[in-house]
């Protein structure tokens, strides 16, 4: 089957240096909280809040794509864990018992909340900035090939993330602006 083979090529890369498994565990556990926080940065910088006059006028002007991106990865990440309740995917070193991982993890395997998560959070960004898009798209992408090759999800866990996380951010974004088209109810009322 495509998916192990997959796994076991990724997954076999470990176990054989010290370093290239402290670069993998490195993407898998630690990296994705460094993209939280340049997700965070980015939206505050590039809207130049802390060089405004007032930065918290700024702020309170720009609050809603720091909402809206934060809210489609965190939404994503809820419906991803809610969907593991009709997916019971066990984790490769169950299935496996030869595949040691990195990382200790338990729980049900598909979709990868990481890469539903990280995915959200990058089309939520490329929504509205095409280019940093991109950058954490390649993030998102960085943390779930890092998830196989540490051995806590198959390929197709990812791929599921990624396929829920960039639809959800679609959805989300979708009612957004269809919120933001909406006359308002007092102006209609004349």
């Amino acid at each position: 089957m495509i998916n192990n083979e997959i796994f076991f090529t990724l997954y076999n890369l470990t176990h054989q240096c010290a370093f290239f498994d402290a670069i993998a565990i490195f993407f898998a556990k630690y990296f994705p909280y460094l993209v939280i926080i340049l997700a965070g940065l980015f939206l505050l910088l590039h809207h130049e809040i802390f060089s405004a006059e007032h930065p918290f006028k700024e702020l309170a002007q720009k609050w809603k794509e720091i909402v809206l991106v934060f809210f489609s990865g965190i939404f994503a990440w809820v419906i991803s864990d809610l969907s593991k309740v009709f997916f019971h995917v066990e984790r490769p070193f169950l299935q496996f018992p030869d595949v040691v991982p990195l990382l200790e993890k338990t729980g049900f395997s598909f979709p990868s909340g990481h890469a539903t998560f990280y995915m959200a959070l990058a089309f939520a960004i490329f929504f509205s900035h095409k280019k940093a898009g991109y950058i954490f798209i390649l993030f998102a992408f960085l943390i779930g090939i890092a998830r196989i090759v540490v051995g806590v999800h198959f390929p197709f866990d990812i791929l599921g993330g990624f396929i829920l996380g960039a639809g959800i951010a679609y959805i989300v974004r979708i009612i957004y602006d269809g919120i933001q088209k909406k006359p308002n109810n007092l102006e209609t009322v004349k």
